[in-house]
């Protein structure tokens, strides 16, 4: 696997490297050992997926407030996604600051996110599949959001007028 290191602390791109033949290819897309030298360590205990049915869908941006914080890695296992991760981090040196990539069936790419950041994505076709790994079980009573929109992030969502649930649309803003 390739590393590549984001400009938000602990966001990292990962790119599989595949073993081709002639049947097609095989990936390694989780080893212990080789997150550990990148300074991950999360252990990743829960496994879900996503379906979205049409294009411009945006869900986010998700976290899980303390003592049931998440790290994930989310990978795009059909169609396309623009994948988001904020840092909302109150000690970091690039707190409200974010970053975004591409995933896509066919880049098999995927973008660690560490416990303290939100993390959304907007579908860029009409079908996509999202699978994701975490290191908590998800706590409704810990579920928490920011607003896609807000000024504090600055965020260029790739496009306009998405598609989204009221919950996410009404997250408030950074410090309200």
């Amino acid at each position: 696997m390739i590393f590549t290191k984001t400009e938000i602390g602990g966001v990292i791109v990962i790119d599989p490297q595949p073993f081709e033949d002639e049947r097609g290819f095989f990936a390694r897309l989780w080893s212990k050992p080789e997150f550990e030298a990148q300074g991950i360590d999360a252990a990743l205990i829960e496994c879900n997926i996503s379906f979205n049915n049409r294009k411009g869908i945006l869900r986010g941006l998700h976290y899980q407030c303390s003592p049931h914080e998440q790290a994930k890695i989310i990978r795009c296992t059909k169609g396309a996604i623009y994948d988001v991760a904020v840092d909302l981090r109150p000690n970091s040196p690039t707190v409200h600051r974010w970053t975004a990539v591409e995933l896509t069936e066919s880049n098999h790419r995927m973008l660690f996110i560490p416990a303290g950041c939100a993390h959304g994505y907007q579908t860029l076709t009409e079908v996509s599949e999202v699978f994701y790994q975490t290191s908590d079980y998800y706590h409704p009573e810990c579920g928490r959001g920011v607003r896609w929109n807000d000024p504090a992030f600055g965020i260029h969502w790739p496009l306009s007028n998405p598609v989204m649930v009221e919950r996410d649309q009404t997250y408030p803003f950074v410090g309200t």
